[in-house]
């Protein structure tokens, strides 16, 4: 801690008022702060005031740089610190805990990229002032907010950054390894991504359009199928796919030949315009007139009904073992009683498909031996 300010600091100032005595003045009284009588302080906050108005940058840096994380000086001196030249304003905006989010907003919308993007930084960012943050249309602004782990960003905000950076490696990047991503807006990013993909893919010759889409389609479908982790999770990412036009026969076939059947039960029940108790009891029936009614009213292409049909048929013959990762387990044995029985059960699986399974099963831990 600094030495109190005393009688020969006193001296200096009135021998050699300098802006570097000034400065290391203003820094020897601000690091001495906190542990001043009220008496004291009062007197120290009435010099802080004076030197945020020094005409000389140095000095009040030096104030920034030992006022940033003291929460107790006065909020009249923090905003001011926080408005003046970068070199005094950056320290205080990105970690001191005395201004408010209306303060923040107020730089952030008023204020350059360097000021927005230290308050990207700080230790926790609201949502509102997330919002304006994103609303500064700045990359590298918003790929300091989503690497940031303090930030709480909406979906709705997460979303219009995918719209308008997700072929940003910049922002792209963090976004991705972003903690608790929404799965809609995970699903998006990776749509935005394979653009980029595609017109890579396009420019090969030895590619025909239609296998470079393909490829696409397969990436991505794969990636897809492992964003859940929730009933609530497959719910929000079937309604999504929907509404954007992506819940595509061949995902809902992958989805409950890995096991996936949340998924598979839900696609049904929206595009069939039914519950989802009533379509489960219509897959799971054991008759063959429910689950071909189901298929029917979902509109689904008829080439799919075999497989989805002995896929389910399956599932009926498996179980969860109880254990940890029983889910990936489960879906490892539906992947090889399917592989290993696909012919006779009578099924016929495009190339694209038998490639995803086995790509899928090579991910998945192994079912230990009970003999």
């Amino acid at each position: 801690m600094a030495d109190t300010l005393n009688e020969e600091d006193v001296a200096r100032l009135l021998a050699d008022p300098s802006a570097q005595t000034r400065a290391e003045v203003a820094e020897k009284i601000a690091g001495q702060h906190p542990a001043l009588s009220e008496s004291e302080r009062r007197m120290a906050e009435d010099i802080f005031r004076l030197m945020v108005k020094d005409a000389e940058v140095r000095v009040r840096q030096a104030l920034s740089r030992q006022l940033k994380e003291n929460r107790m000086i006065p909020h009249d001196v923090a905003l001011a610190l926080a408005r003046d030249v970068e070199a005094v304003s950056l320290p205080m905006l990105q970690y001191s805990d005395v201004l408010s989010d209306e303060d923040l907003i107020e730089i952030v919308r008023s204020q350059g990229p360097a000021k927005q993007e230290a308050v990207a930084k700080r230790a926790h960012v609201s949502a509102g002032v997330a919002d304006v943050l994103a609303d500064t249309h700045n990359e590298t602004v918003v790929a300091a907010l989503v690497a940031n782990p303090g930030a709480e960003i909406s979906e709705a905000t997460l979303t219009r950054v995918v719209e308008e950076f997700g072929k940003s490696d910049v922002v792209g990047k963090p976004l991705s390894d972003r903690r608790n991503l929404p799965v809609t807006v995970a699903e998006r990013l990776m749509e935005r991504v394979s653009e980029n993909i595609r017109k890579h893919l396009s420019g090969r010759t030895d590619l025909s359009p239609e296998l470079a889409a393909a490829l696409l389609v397969h990436a991505r479908e794969m990636a897809v199928l492992g964003l859940t982790e929730s009933v609530t999770d497959v719910v929000r990412l079937v309604d999504h796919l929907l509404r954007n036009g992506r819940l595509t026969p061949s995902i809902i076939l992958r989805a409950v030949c890995i096991g996936d059947l949340t998924f598979f039960e839900t696609a049904l029940a929206r595009l069939a315009g039914q519950s989802l108790e009533n379509t489960r009891a219509l897959i799971h029936d054991r008759g063959p007139r429910g689950f071909e009614a189901l298929f029917a009213k979902a509109r689904l292409p008829a080439g799919y009904f075999t497989a989805m049909r002995a896929a389910v048929d399956v599932s009926h013959d498996l179980a969860y073992d109880g254990g940890p990762n029983d889910r990936e387990r489960f879906s490892r044995k539906m992947i090889e009683r399917i592989l290993t029985q696909y012919g006779d059960l009578g099924v016929r699986f495009e190339n694209d498909d038998l490639e995803y399974l086995l790509a899928r099963m090579s991910h998945l831990p192994a079912v230990p031996d009970t003999h």
